[in-house]
């Protein structure tokens, strides 16, 4: 039956073709009708025409004939003084089941309907003539026919003009700009409407250039710009980043007699806004009250959404207070401005009060709300926003999606970010470019590059194209996993699909090459950006400053800096922390001195990160005074610790043997407001601070501080090796298990701390079940692990074993050190085998390892 089935099927659909085919070319005869010489075509056309201009519209309905081309146009060229009669000829025509109008016909109906200002219908036939011109003919063919009715009708040349405004308006400005360049070949000038139309379109695509070219050529032809025309240069200097060349526009404009309106202006704040100018955008305002242009609603928007982008919200409100018109969009940049900086609480403050004016709830607000709600992490409020919506009769959009996706995966929470995939899908929101990157992000940061990869198979699998973005995440996802010789072969994929002038993409590998210590690369790839098209931005030069800081070539770094400055980008606070963290590890001091006077001289506020690598570099050098000087240095400023420089405080004292000032501010960390359970296991109750500064320090961690240091592995495994250091390894192991039900994962760091304790307690057995299970988990011990284990099986007296694992050690890909050579020298030395003890020492002087 099955075989019955797929057999009748076939006979079906195999007919249907034969159908179909048998068909069309009756059909193709009946529309490329050809009449014999019996001069029939013109005969029916004049009978057609007289029936039309008589208005028999009915009698013509009877008439049995078939539609062709040639009967078409003679009818049209007959009636072409007569628009009605021509119109519903057309009309017949377009309506016929076997047949449909070609384009030398629809340039004929439209002159004939612009010649008796039929605007309306010409504008309509237009657009379909340009859309079929679009699918099926060259726009230069359609031109030229449209030219060549023109020359023969004599009239109507304002058709030229309404192809010109509905290609721009349509967004299709190629086409718009071809029909402009090419109007004066027939002796006609666009209106300054359509030129507006263009001019409007190029600057929303972002085309600046062919904007100031296409108002160039305006001028050139005698076309005078009007104030909206203005309005559009304006936003097409802001856009490009010129906003003085903008505001001497405005000044050109204004001495040439035209008085421009609130809207202009409106663009040239608008302009200083985005380049976070507000000195810029006081100075318009001056002019507007000196030239009497009243400001309204807008104007203190754009204000607010100015002092929103530079954080300060006090000044944002205080303008918000004074208004005494208010609306939506001013309620909604109030809004957004506190969202962006995470203060979800104003955020609703303003937002109920907008409700308790009568406004409504809007999606911009929805929308910004999310956002607020991803960004601080509290995406069980974002979700809540998104349930509400509908309630507001709001639906979410694809902004609102993609925003609460991020959020899951910022907070690696993949499987709900593929489940409200599926719920955009039933939504009739479909995943994007954009939605890959954000899932593909997601999946790299939680180290998942398997199923990055599978991800990134399946979007090509669905006809998607990987843009820059996509490319650059995939490629940091590689670089973060040290999966070095897979990101240098998506490179060279990369560079054969000639993405070579993304940005983005660029100062990602640039990043991975420093990353990977290949210098002499990230030079190469720097010193071609010119020439591949992309010249280097701020984050470039700080990346290519901060990989020579790393490998400890700070001159270089210096260098690159100045080169920056010569390229009129100044350097940031980010690239002075990073030269003060490398002079410091280098002990330049002195520079060090140099640079922070020079970020004073520059109005530029040394922050957390700056403070934090003045702390680690004045511990490393054992200079725990300056260190507390830079610590109390900053929270004069207001600033508030973070793990980073509590974990370098603590870790500094341990290695100056200041134990008892070091379990104080452990103490005071741990004891803490991070897991109130850990108390029972650190009673350093016998803890004697040696340094005042050190209480200092400590009574300075308050509730404020606190709440900005949130734990991390460093700071966890610190507190591991306080209870190791204090003999406490029963406790120590404790707090690895209880933190590992916490979602702490233990490191390497974490193994070679408690496999030092353990060895130092001479349990080494346990020692060596940590060092399996070490290797179970995937971590490679290194030589600090085989160290710890040689020196407890020493203490133990089992220096045999203690050799013999000393032998293997190359086995296992490592060398050994001067702390291994040492560690069986004493060994042998104690139990007064000093023959062995002279051999290694021989040992360790043909291999030209340092001695101690």
């Amino acid at each position: 039956m099955a075989k019955r089935a797929k057999l009748v099927n076939t006979i079906l659909s195999t007919s249907n073709k034969k159908f179909t085919f048998g068909l069309l070319p009756q059909l193709q005869c009946r529309n490329a009708t050809h009449f014999p010489a019996t001069n029939r075509p013109p005969k029916l056309a004049d009978q057609i025409s007289r029936l039309l201009i008589l208005q028999r519209y009915t009698a013509v309905d009877n008439l049995k004939f078939d539609f062709s081309d040639n009967l078409v146009d003679a009818v049209l060229v007959q009636l072409k003084l007569h628009p009605n009669a021509s119109l519903h000829f057309f009309k017949l025509a377009s309506r016929h089941q076997f047949y449909k109008p070609h384009a030398k016909s629809y340039c004929k109906i439209v002159h004939i309907l612009s010649r008796a200002r039929m605007f309306d219908e010409t504008r309509f036939y237009l657009s379909e003539l340009l859309e079929l011109s679009r699918n099926q003919k060259p726009l230069s063919l359609v031109w030229d026919e449209l030219v060549a009715v023109y020359r023969e009708f004599k009239f109507s040349p304002t058709v030229f003009d309404m192809v010109l405004k509905i290609y721009a308006k349509k967004g299709l400005v190629k086409n718009a700009l071809y029909v402009f360049d090419n109007m004066h070949k027939c002796g006609r000038v666009p209106s300054l409407s359509s030129c507006n139309s263009l001019l409007s379109n190029l600057v929303k695509k972002g085309d600046i250039f062919t904007a100031f070219s296409v108002y160039d050529q305006m001028n050139g032809i005698g076309i005078s710009p009007d104030i909206y025309t203005c309005t559009i240069m304006v936003n097409a200097y802001c856009k490009d980043g010129k906003v003085d060349k903008a505001e001497i526009f405005i000044d050109e404009i204004e001495k040439m007699g035209l008085e421009l309106s609130v809207v202009t202006y409106h663009s040239l704040i608008n302009g200083y806004v985005e380049k976070k100018d507000l000195k810029g955008v006081e100075r318009v305002l001056r002019q507007m009250k000196e030239r009497r242009i009243s400001r309204n609603v807008v104007t203190f928007t754009l204000l607010i959404k100015g002092y929103c982008m530079l954080c300060k919200m006090e000044e944002a409100e205080k303008v918000f207070r004074e208004m005494k018109e208010v609306d939506e969009q001013a309620y909604g940049v109030l809004i957004d401005g506190f969202c962006q900086i995470g203060k979800m609480d104003d955020a609703l403050r303003i937002r109920d009060e907008m409700l308790r004016s009568g406004f409504n709830m809007n999606l911009f607000i929805c929308n910004s709300l999310i956002n607020g709600y991803c960004k601080v992490g509290k995406i069980s409020n974002a979700e809540q926003i998104v349930r509400s919506m509908n309630g507001w009769n709001l639906k979410p959009d694809s902004y609102s999606y993609h925003t609460l996706l991020d959020g899951y995966c910022r907070e690696r929470l993949m499987q709900n970010a593929f489940n409200l995939c599926d719920e955009m899908i039933r939504d009739g929101i479909y995943p994007t470019v954009v939605t890959y990157n954000t899932l593909l992000k997601g999946l790299c940061q939680e180290g998942a590059i398997s199923d990055a990869l599978h991800l990134w198979n399946l979007m090509l699998k669905r006809g998607l194209v990987p843009n820059a973005v996509g490319y650059s995440t995939l490629l940091d996802g590689f670089l973060n996993m040290g999966e070095f010789e897979k990101a240098l072969v998506l490179w060279k994929h990369i560079l054969a699909r000639g993405h070579t002038k993304s940005r983005i993409l660029l100062n990602t590998m640039l990043k991975g090459f420093c990353k990977m210590g290949k210098m002499a690369e990230a030079e190469l790839l720097f010193n071609k950006m010119e020439e591949l098209g992309c010249s280097p931005d701020a984050i470039t030069y700080r990346t290519l400053s901060d990989g020579f800081c790393k490998t400890g070539e700070i001159e270089k770094a210096l260098e690159t800096k100045d080169a920056m400055e010569l390229q009129n980008i100044p350097a940031s606070v980010e690239s002075y922390n990073s030269l003060i963290s490398g002079l410091m590890k280098a002990g330049k001091f002195g520079r060090v001195e140099d640079l922070l006077n020079e970020m004073h001289d520059r109005e530029l506020t040394p922050n957390t990160v700056t403070f934090g690598a003045l702390i680690a570099g004045w511990f490393k050098e054992g200079l725990p005074e300056k260190a507390f000087k830079a610590y109390f240095e900053m929270r004069e400023k207001g600033l508030n610790p973070n793990v980073i420089i509590v974990s370098s405080i603590i870790s500094g004292l341990y290695k100056l043997g200041r134990t008892d000032d070091a379990n104080k501010l452990l103490q005071k960390m741990l004891d803490v407001n991070l897991y109130p359970d850990l108390r029972r296991f650190y009673s350093f109750s016998n803890s004697r601070t040696e340094l005042l500064d050190v209480q200092k320090v400590a009574d300075s961690l308050d509730g404020s501080a606190a709440k900005s240091i949130v734990p991390n592995n460093v700071l966890y495994n610190i507190a591991v090796a306080a209870l190791c250091k204090s003999g406490k390894i029963d406790d120590a192991r404790d707090v690895v298990n209880y933190l590992s039900l916490k979602g702490f994962t233990p490191d390497e760091f974490t193994y070679c701390t408690l496999i030092n304790g353990i060895s130092l307690a001479g349990k080494v057995n346990e020692a060596f079940d940590l060092r399996d299970e070490m290797l179970i988990k995937d971590l490679v011990p290194n030589i600090a692990v085989y160290n710890a284990l040689i020196d407890g099986l020493c203490k133990a007296g089992n220096h045999e074993r203690a050799l013999r694992l000393f032998n293997k050690l190359h086995l296992k890909g490592l060398a050994p050190n001067v702390v291994t050579y040492n560690t069986l020298i004493d060994g042998y030395y104690k139990i007064g085998k000093n023959s062995e003890a002279v051999q290694l020492l021989k040992r360790i002087t043909e291999e030209e390892i340092l001695q101690s």
